[in-house]
């Protein structure tokens, strides 16, 4: 019998099939029988997710409804359907599956592939299939043909999966119930909006709310230095005294104590110079290279990723969604063999420092499922590299740069201290002389980079001409965050929690979300307008600030508790850990929400009503009969005329897109709204439409 291979997405399987002899079919595509697989086989797709939980009304009517009462929305068990506009991909899958008795798991090899090609298995309903696990880290060809020569079996990914699906009930339970329980105590106050509540994403928003609080918060204050400006032989330099005082009479004192006038004459009492080397940076992580791509060409996390994957998709680089900054020696190896053609690529020869492995890139021990992000062996040709896209073109370069940066020579440089004194007051100087540019020859410097400036040539015992002054400066509030800076944020984010324990946990996680999913978890709160980014600054909106109030105090605000949740999950891959037991804990959080939360909000100090801009609660004069105003009510848009007869009504959702308040006034008073973005057809696709109101019926105008 032919295998079934399950991949995660077309260009997936179009790349495991340019690897063997074959035909495509419709959903499908056919291998001709080779070595690997003697009776040839059949490989076929998902798109993305095609299986998906049901809606809490399919199994309670009363779940329907947006209302206090009815919480918790807590099912004895969970059911599973056919995302929308899949179910034609689905049969092909589920007939191919029938047809056979072996069946290749060939998603992502991360945990979200395994719950991706386990929820599609199980929907089936298909029953003692041998079910095997493909697991490369690059689409090239020889690596898919090793791969499938070399299948795992899939005790581990059965245990990935059982991880992935208790997370992905326990974030559909908590957005469920936290989302209706905050979102209708704050229609209570007079906010008609939604308030999507999510375990990584809200507490993600808590901390860009507190660093904006810390910034409000924030009084600069003076402070005064004592700076001297001292003309050598061979030129001009600069030097301070040690203090920072808060008072000028502090450093005014200190003047006087050494009889020192706005003009003196110094001596250079000391010159210690200091060879010091910087070795070429780590290889990169996702992480690393959202953040260096963010500063380099203000790209966003999501842009990055996405870029990224389809870099990997046309077999240029290694797996993208990898946490390590290491290879193993199997990848040094070829890198090694290949570093000239690499070198041709940039057009930048350099003499090789050494080929032999460095523990600090090459440490199997560091590598689990995925090694760093590096070039493929595959060697572009001029006329592929031509044809990337600009920003294809320069996140492969910097994969590609920081490999070649491991074969590089150390950056050298040397660090002269000078102590020049005046009258008894030590002033200290710190310079940089460049030595051997070494792998930053590879990384030309950004146009506004400013250059250091030089020391001038220096002797001991030499004698200066001084001006001295004391400069005043002010203190600098924190800066807000860059949304590259967001990941390193949600890395880190232990550094900002209290509890010792805590910090540990989630510095073992590396803080909220994973490499995989944290870009996605910066979309979701963008789209939910919880932050706007303008120029590259996050800032907190005015809903973004009504839900950090409104959960302050809350476990819900806090990193700690998705780093409890996140350490047990981890236990369920590993085969230490039970879901009900997880899923149960879950359950007990929400109750406890439900109890504790009505009078956290008050406690918090939040009003009996609140305002917030373009929250309207009357819209626009209602279309259709004209006496009554259009407004938002329990998840749509309603007339206050309904109950006379007026039946005019709009989504608050509509093609999987959340429409505003804003765009309903457009609809009601214009007919018709600007171009919106995101739209969702049956078969799963995104575009882009102005809806427009014929007869009291939307419909779209492209």
């Amino acid at each position: 019998m032919k295998p079934v291979i399950v991949a995660e997405k077309p260009s997936q399987a179009k790349a495991y099939a340019e690897a063997f002899k074959s035909v495509k079919r419709d959903g499908y595509i056919e291998v001709a029988p080779d070595a690997i697989f003697p009776e040839g086989a059949y490989i076929t797709w998902g798109i993305g997710h095609l299986v998906e939980l049901k809606e809490p009304k399919a199994y309670d009517p009363k779940w329907a409804r947006w209302s206090l009462a009815a919480l918790p929305i807590l099912p004895d068990t969970y059911q599973f359907q056919v995302a929308r506009g899949k179910a034609q991909q689905f049969g092909i899958i589920k007939k191919l599956i029938f047809q056979t008795d072996t069946v290749i798991n060939a998603c992502d090899v991360d945990r979200e592939g395994s719950n991706i090609f386990y929820s599609i298995y199980y929907q089936t309903g298909a029953k003692n299939k041998k079910i095997k696990r493909l697991w490369i880290n690059s689409l090239e060809a020889d690596e898919v043909r090793k791969g499938f020569q070399e299948l795992r079996d899939n005790q581990q990914d059965l245990l990935l999966y059982q991880e992935a699906k208790a997370r992905q009930i326990s974030d559909w339970l908590v957005g469920m119930n936290g989302s209706r329980l905050y979102s209708l105590l704050l229609q209570e106050k007079g906010i008609r909006e939604v308030f999507a509540i999510g375990r990584v994403q809200t507490p993600t928003v808590f901390l860009i709310y507190q660093r904006e609080k810390e910034i409000e918060a924030f009084v600069p204050e003076p402070f005064y230095e004592i700076e001297g400006i001292f003309d050598a032989e061979k030129g001009r330099y600069k030097g301070k005294a040690k203090l920072r005082a808060k008072e000028r009479k502090e450093a005014e004192e200190l003047l006087a104590k050494h009889t020192i006038a706005a003009k003196e004459e110094g001596v250079v009492t000391q010159v210690k110079t200091t060879e010091k080397r910087t070795p070429p940076p780590q290889l990169h992580s996702l992480s690393t290279l959202q953040a260096a791509a963010n500063r380099k060409w203000k790209y966003s996390p999501a842009k990055v990723l996405s870029v990224m994957q389809g870099l990997y998709e046309k077999k240029l680089v290694s797996y993208p969604r990898t946490d390590t900054q290491h290879i193993t020696p199997g990848e040094f190896s070829y890198l090694a063999g290949q570093v000239e053609k690499y070198q041709k690529l940039i057009d930048m020869p350099f003499p090789i420092a050494s080929k032999a492995p460095k523990k600090r890139f090459v440490d199997s021990s560091k590598v689990q499922e995925h090694y760093a992000i590096i070039p493929t062996k595959t060697i572009p040709t001029a006329r592929k590299l031509e044809g990337l896209a600009k920003d294809e073109r320069n996140l492969y370069e910097e994969v590609l740069r920081t490999t070649l940066a491991m074969f590089h020579k150390d950056y050298r440089y040397a660090e002269t201290k000078v102590t020049t004194d005046v009258k008894g007051l030590a002033f200290f100087t710190t310079g940089k002389t460049e030595l051997e540019k070494g792998w930053k020859e590879l990384f030309p410097p950004a146009k506004e980079a400013k250059a250091e400036p030089s020391l001038p040539e220096l002797r001991e015992q030499e004698r200066v001409k001084s001006k001295v002054d004391i400069k005043e400066g002010m203190t600098m509030p924190p800066k807000p965050y860059t949304e590259g800076q967001l990941i390193a944020m949600m890395k880190t984010c232990g550094k900002f929690v209290e509890d010792v324990e805590d910090t540990e946990i989630l510095k073992e996680i590396e803080g909220l979300g994973t490499e995989a999913t944290r870009s996605g978890i910066i979309e979701t709160i963008k789209r939910h307008e919880y932050i706007s980014v303008s120029k590259n600054i996050v800032s907190i909106t005015e809903k973004g600030r009504i839900l950090c109030q409104s959960i302050e105090g809350n476990l819900l605000s806090s990193p700690s508790m998705t780093a409890k949740w996140e350490t047990y999950l981890k236990k369920i891959g590993r085969g230490e850990g039970s879901a009900e037991v997880f899923l149960a804990t879950i359950g007990k959080f929400i109750q406890k929400l439900l109890d504790e939360v009505p009078g956290q909000m008050q406690k918090n100090g939040l009003p009996a009503q609140l305002a917030m801009p373009n929250a309207k609660d009357e819209i626009a004069p209602c279309p259709r009969c004209k006496t009554g105003m259009i407004v938002s009510r329990r998840g749509s848009y309603n007339c206050t005329e309904h109950a006379n007869g007026c039946k005019q009504s709009f989504p608050a959702i509509f093609l999987k897109k959340r429409l505003t308040a804003k765009q309903i006034e457009y609809l009601c008073t214009k007919g018709k709204t600007p171009v919106i973005k995101g739209f969702v057809s049956k078969n799963g696709k995104k575009f882009n439409a102005k809806l427009v109101l014929e007869d009291g019926k939307l419909k779209m105008e492209f």
